[in-house]
């Protein structure tokens, strides 16, 4: 009797790339939301303003991204950013003034551009679908497009069941 193959891995062309294990970053991301800081949630006053950030607890950031928003419609003058930043830099790992969702876009835009795509040149690329860690779709788009006019062939899901993308 003939010995079982597996064909998915004797296709030394087939690398599925789990974006997860290659790009996620395990540091939690904490988020700051300056509404409370403001007179009414509205309105900078600068005294009453610079007086909270000075009480605000910042080593509870030790260590983790910081998202810092304004969920309300008040206009918020750069120094103020500027401010914030000026307290949180030092605990946290990284400040951004972006949603957390958005954090995590650039985090992740941040190590696809430095990753070395010419390694995946004229090979059959399936990224993998499934996993426990959420990979923004944005990034999907993002390692698309570094793949293009590399890769042989483009993928999206498993091995078993994939949905192809792009052939050159």
């Amino acid at each position: 009797m003939a010995e079982i193959v597996n064909k998915v891995k004797a296709n030394e062309k087939l690398i599925t790339l789990d974006l997860a294990k290659l790009f996620h970053d395990p540091t939690p991301i904490e988020t700051l939301d300056i509404k409370d800081f403001l007179h009414m949630g509205l309105l900078l006053k600068e005294n009453d303003f610079r007086e909270h950030l000075v009480n605000h607890d910042w080593s509870q950031y030790k260590g983790k991204y910081l998202s810092v928003f304004c969920s309300t419609d008040a206009i918020i003058a750069p120094w103020a950013w500027m401010l914030i930043t000026s307290y949180a830099s030092e605990p946290a790992k990284e400040v951004f003034h972006l949603s957390p969702e958005e954090v995590l876009h650039d985090l992740y835009r941040k190590r696809v551009e430095n990753h070395e795509w010419e390694q995946y040149q004229g090979k059959f690329i399936l990224l993998k679908g499934c996993g426990d860690i959420h990979i923004p779709d944005s990034i999907y788009l993002l390692v698309t497009n570094k793949l293009l006019g590399t890769a042989k062939k483009i993928m999206y899901g498993e091995a078993c069941s994939f949905v192809p993308v792009w052939k050159a």
